[in-house]
């Protein structure tokens, strides 16, 4: 730091007299914005203390801007997709204005051939045979257009056979005005029938809980649907958004870690009818081994719950996403019961969905566990000299049970030998 400063004041001061072909250049290290905030985390308390910026918000969204980007003729390249994407009200006004825009197009270009053939200077001449019948002006030959395009077809204006530019013109005419449509109405149905409005009836819990589930430490979230027509082939999946810095110095900001829901055992594909309770155990694999009630506070991460599926009605692949944050992680509690049996079916109480109630569990981590319940195990007086002794007593006694057996097979020798003497 005193070096870069240095460096620093001796670039401002000879700023000005400083060659533009000098070899030398010194440049200050860029730090990423999370890096520089990371650094001086065992200095300063603050920085302990600071609000976690989300990176998917609670309703999914992702908490994430796109800056600099040069390249914006991708957005061009793929227009279907990049119409899709705008909001509704810059579509319906490039809907509009697409239709409108070509219907003035092609009905100036019926009112120039018009204008060109002497068409406006014989109105009411019935010698006169014009290339559009009963076009008289620009608005005439604008209607003209939109019959033509939308096949609506009056018959009160009529194209001549006299006319082989406007037979030519109607050809172009009608194959543009068929891509137009498709393009656009195919625009507005995929805007209409986009699953970002079917994932908004599923729901997540407000807070994940830590507690016990069959003797081992489990981390628990809990997801529901809100509509009867069932999410087909429903699968979850939990992402850990975590800083973190690699051995070799390298910070990596929002490292991405997968947190096993059930991948091994299948327990992340869902039939998803009543709420469910999704569970990750925490082992040795679990990024969450070593964390426990007092260190789970001052950690700084975020997990990240993706719920996948078809849906029943068109088929259409939709996504829902939530997030907690280490406020949202509550250490010894679980979910309150929410699916009762009725006259004849269960019965879904959403009111308490969200609740949850306290149980007993211990503060400690899951490594901690482990550990203790590994001493508890083994005899009390256990230790590596006894151990030791154990394993020398067991080798002198098959030294002794070998002696004895070398010694029986010696004297059945010896009295073999002396029966053939005599």
């Amino acid at each position: 730091v005193v070096l870069f400063s240095m460096a620093a004041n001796v670039l401002e001061e000879d700023s000005m007299e400083q060659d533009i072909e000098s070899p030398v250049t010194i440049h200050q290290p860029k730090l990423p914005k999370q890096a520089r905030e990371d650094l001086p985390k065992n200095i300063s308390k603050e920085c302990s203390k600071r609000k976690i910026q989300r990176y998917v918000r609670k309703d999914g969204k992702c908490n994430v801007h796109h800056g600099n980007v040069r390249e914006t003729y991708r957005y061009l390249t793929d227009i279907f997709t990049t119409l899709v994407d705008l909001k509704w009200r810059f579509n319906l006004l490039i809907f509009v204005m697409v239709y409108t825009v070509t219907w003035l197009f092609f009905g100036m270009i019926w009112w120039l051939i018009a204008y060109m053939r002497g068409d406006m200077d014989h109105i009411g001449d019935s010698t006169w045979t014009p290339c559009v019948s009963n076009l008289n002006g620009f608005v005439s030959a604008f209607l003209f257009s939109i019959e033509t395009e939308t096949t609506i077809g009056y018959g009160y204006r009529v194209i001549t056979d006299k006319c082989p530019e406007g037979i030519i013109l109607l050809l172009v005419q009608s194959v543009l005005g068929s891509i137009v449509n498709a393009f656009m109405v195919g625009c507005m149905f995929v805007k209409i029938s986009q699953p970002k409005k079917r994932a908004e009836t599923l729901v997540f819990s407000t807070n994940a809980v830590i507690s016990m589930r069959d003797g081992k430490l489990c981390l628990m979230f809990r997801v529901g649907d809100l509509r009867n027509s069932h999410i087909v082939e429903a699968s979850i999946r939990a992402k850990l958004i975590k800083s973190k810095q690699t051995k070799e110095g390298e910070f990596i900001p929002l490292n991405q870690t997968d947190i096993n829901v059930g991948y091994y055992t299948g327990d992340d594909r869902l039939f998803l009818v009543s709420p469910l309770i999704i569970s990750h155990e925490i082992n040795q694999q679990s990024p969450f081994w070593e964390i426990s009630k007092a260190q789970l506070p001052k950690e700084e991460l975020e997990i990240v719950v993706i719920l996948e599926g078809m849906v029943e009605a068109t088929g259409m692949t939709c996504q829902a996403r939530s997030s907690y944050i280490t406020s949202e992680i509550l250490w010894g509690y679980r979910f309150t019961p929410v699916l009762t049996l009725e006259d004849g079916f269960y019965e879904v109480d959403y009111n308490s969905f969200h609740e949850t109630y306290e149980t007993n569990t211990p503060v400690y981590s899951a490594k901690e566990l482990a550990e203790m319940a590994s001493r508890a195990e083994l005899p009390l007086t256990w230790s590596v000299s006894s151990k030791l002794d154990q394993h020398a007593e067991l080798e002198t006694e098959e030294e002794e049970k070998n002696q004895e057996d070398q010694n029986e097979r010696n004297g059945d020798v010896a009295n073999l030998e002396n029966e053939s003497k005599v």
